[in-house]
């Protein structure tokens, strides 16, 4: 697939004659003014691209150490779900990158020590025939959080700068009004009070290839490998071309994307998860220890005999 060159967004021809007739000073007054039809030349940041020398790789942490480390991030993650429900609070946070990137295994430490009711992950499918009708966001913003809820994104909106792209299940025009609508939607998520958090796990070429082995070996994770992923190898190159063009228009000062090293899965999850907790300033609202009231007693109640009742069979374990 053919990427759009750097200028993204080409300025028609009639206005660029009509600029030749301004004056100097016209022009310079007319770049300092903001037009929410045109999309930033220039990021905030400069990423690094993927073909970018990766930061040296530091010493594997031990299980023990690692587990240790979690239990504690987890507890304080427990810590601030008890503060965003108490003060009603709107936290998204969005989850990119690679195929088998480590996404997955963030979210599940994330999640497993937190209450479902307030915490959820949303991992939307391919949009139906219906929904590719409707505005792009549309879809999205019914998954929002309500005061006092947390929603983690297994991939989100930026679907479109990047599979939908790559793999030609979008128009350029598609994209080309993406990037020009992504930066306002984000805005008016954050002035409506919501709590934006934007995650890039980043793995290198060498590792995914790992992964992507070790999933075709073991079948119990073969599930995780989809025909897309699998065809997203192929287009490697694309994908980063892609990544760094969504990067250039849409890390901003008011939503950043935080860059996760994600080649070292037990580090990524650390760094993400202390990372997030540092976004979200709390307090500690943890309850009172609870005490445990006394089992009712009745004599009065008879029991029905267990034989009444159908029961799951034994699992038989089979003599080694």
């Amino acid at each position: 697939m053919q990427f759009a060159p750097r200028s993204l967004f080409p300025v028609p021809c009639q206005e660029v004659r009509m600029a030749k007739k301004k004056s100097k000073s016209d022009t310079k007054e007319k770049t300092q003014k903001s037009d929410i039809n045109e999309v930033p030349e220039k990021p905030v940041s400069s990423p690094p691209s993927d073909t970018d020398v990766r930061p040296a790789k530091l010493k594997s942490i031990p299980d023990k150490i690692y587990e240790r480390e979690l239990e504690k991030l987890q507890i304080e993650l427990v810590k601030m779900q008890y503060w965003v429900k108490e003060k009603g609070l709107k936290v998204v946070v969005l989850f990119e990158g690679r195929d088998a990137a480590g996404k997955g295994g963030v979210i599940k430490r994330i999640t497993e020590k937190l209450n479902p009711r307030i915490v959820r992950v949303v991992a939307l499918p391919v949009p139906t025939e219906k929904e590719k009708t409707q505005w792009y966001f549309q879809r999205y913003v019914a998954y929002l959080p309500a005061a006092g809820e947390i929603v983690l994104f297994d991939r989100s909106w930026y679907n479109r700068s990047g599979v939908e792209r790559v793999m030609g299940f979008c128009t350029p025009e598609q994209v080309e009004e993406f990037f020009r609508t992504v930066p306002e939607f984000e805005k008016m998520l954050i002035r409506s009070g919501i709590i934006l958090i934007k995650y890039w796990f980043s793995v290198s070429n060498e590792e995914q290839e790992r992964r992507f082995q070790a999933r075709i070996d073991d079948i119990t994770r073969q599930w995780k490998l989809s025909p897309m992923d699998l065809e997203s190898r192929t287009r490697w190159v694309e994908y980063s071309r892609a990544k760094d063009e969504m990067f250039r228009y849409t890390d901003t000062k008011l939503s950043p994307w935080y860059v996760v090293e994600a080649d070292d899965k037990k580090r990524a999850r650390l760094n993400c998860i202390s990372h997030l907790l540092s976004k979200v300033p709390y307090e500690d609202l943890t309850p009172q220890v609870l005490s445990l009231p006394p089992r009712q007693m009745d004599n009065s109640y008879v029991r029905p005999p267990f034989s009444d009742q159908t029961f799951v069979p034994c699992y038989e374990i089979p003599e080694e």
